[in-house]
């Protein structure tokens, strides 16, 4: 018996083996082991456009290709394992690609003609195009509630429109990166990501839930993130996710402005190196704290809140915030993040909501831009809380839920200046702490409204 190819799939001849019994033998293979049927080529088949001309004929809208156009790629996905789904990737070159697409085809068992490496042609008269989150593909077409959108291109059809060269397979090569490195160029091809990880949070579960699309969170050494995509399908979904780090192979995908990565089996996991220690940059510390709040009866838009280190350390304030209840609120009104400063040792952090005004009052720059309705602007009746990034109330002006009007904690049109010898933060309003000027304080606040810039000192401890 000899098989052949067609251009619509395989037939048999038979020569002295009934043809009945070699389909019997056919039938009876029950792994996906055996030797590959392939799909006839076609030598004279060669590509006269590309991936980018082929994206540039979308105009917003799904569109059928009436150009002889045809497009050639090399197959980077695998359904072998289930984990893709009536979908071939394909990239523009077998190493270094800058684009990549995917044609949604009605065909199970896809690996066993197409295969990862092999050059395909695609004639893509025809065929749809469409964009969907951000994502390019070829196939067939569906129409839902009058829309129209690309989707498999029937069984009966892939072989009259995808076929593989002669040429034969190709050894793709993914690009190498870090998550950082990603870019839009990457989108729809064959990547190795280094040095990852499975978030702690991660630990413990399958690769996915049973019969349910699952991501996992992917992180690196410096607590990046990058998505992993599996099929709650795949032949691996009961498997839990390694403890070690590695590195990962897999088509990236793009979906609206997020990347995913997906596998094509488990060989393409290879996490073998002790996990990452835990990369530490989150500091907390009591010895930072408010050390003067301004609102300015001369000029509200000079207001300001500056805080104080006391230890002669430099101190990252990642995942620090500053919260405001504005007037009696028992709960958050605005909040300022701290992320990305750092304040030295012995030194202030000035937070402003009107840099322009500061600067022409004070004769200097603040350090934050903290913007108007923030902390840093508040009329001197709210309440203010400092808190490190674990959650933690390391100090506080004011009693959250107690409007601040004729209290011991008002500092309407004046200031309240943090006492020199005060060296650590209070999780609770100490006001002996404080020396406060205002309009209509309490007794043992100051009855004198303060004017800017002679009654204030920003910067200065």
């Amino acid at each position: 018996m000899m098989v052949y190819f067609s251009n619509t799939g395989y037939r048999f001849i038979n020569k002295g083996i009934p043809l009945l019994m070699a389909l019997a033998i056919f039938a009876c293979v029950n792994n996906k082991d055996f030797e590959v049927l392939r799909p006839s080529c076609d030598a004279t088949l060669t590509a006269n456009t590309g991936f980018q001309e082929l994206k540039e004929y979308y105009q917003g809208e799904t569109v059928q290709i009436q150009e002889d156009w045809v497009i050639e790629g090399y197959v980077i996905s695998s359904d072998r394992e289930n984990n893709f789904f009536n979908v071939l990737y394909f990239q523009n070159s077998p190493n270094n690609p800058n684009d990549g697409l995917q044609i949604e085809i009605d065909m199970r068992d896809s690996h066993l003609f197409y295969e990862v490496g092999d050059k395909i042609l695609i004639k893509l008269k025809g065929l749809y195009l469409g964009v969907s989150r951000n994502q390019y593909k070829i196939g067939g077409v569906f129409t839902s509630f009058g829309n129209v959108s690309v989707g498999r291109l029937p069984y009966n059809q892939v072989f009259e429109h995808v076929f593989v060269a002669c040429e034969g397979f190709t050894t793709v090569t993914p690009d190498v990166l870090t998550i950082p490195d990603v870019r839009d160029t990457n989108a729809g091809t064959l990547v190795q990501l280094e040095d990852l990880e499975f978030s702690m949070d991660e630990l413990g579960r399958p690769f996915a839930e049973k019969e349910e699309e699952t991501e996992r969170i992917l992180v690196d050494c410096e607590d990046n993130e990058l998505v992993l995509l599996n099929s709650g399908f795949a032949d691996f979904q009961s498997v839990l996710l390694p403890e070690n780090r590695g590195s990962i192979t897999g088509v990236l995908v793009k979906d609206g402005n997020d990347f995913k990565l997906v596998i094509r089996d488990l060989d393409d996991v290879d996490f073998k190196q002790e996990r990452c220690e835990d990369f530490v940059d989150e500091f907390t510390a009591n010895s930072i704290f408010f050390s003067e709040l301004a609102d300015p009866d001369n000029n509200p838009d000079a207001r300001f809140v500056e805080i104080y280190n006391s230890s002669t350390e430099s101190l990252s304030l990642k995942g620090w915030q500053i919260l405001r209840y504005t007037n009696d609120s028992e709960t958050v009104s605005s909040s300022t993040d701290l992320s990305g400063y750092v304040i030295d040792g012995e030194s202030t952090l000035l937070l402003s909501p009107n840099p322009l005004v500061f600067e022409q009052v004070y004769g200097f720059p603040p350090n934050v831009d903290a913007g108007t309705n923030s902390p840093a602007d508040s009329n001197g009746d709210d309440n203010l809380v400092l808190v490190d990034p674990f959650g933690k109330i390391i100090d506080t002006f004011g009693v959250p839920g107690e409007d601040g009007t004729g209290t011991v904690h008002e500092f309407e049109d004046g200031r309240a200046q943090r006492k020199l010898e005060v060296l650590q933060g209070s999780p609770v309003y100490q006001f002996s702490q404080w020396e406060i000027f205002n309009d209509s304080g309490d007794a043992g606040t100051i009855n004198l409204p303060q004017l800017a810039p002679g009654d204030f000192t920003p910067g200065i401890r």
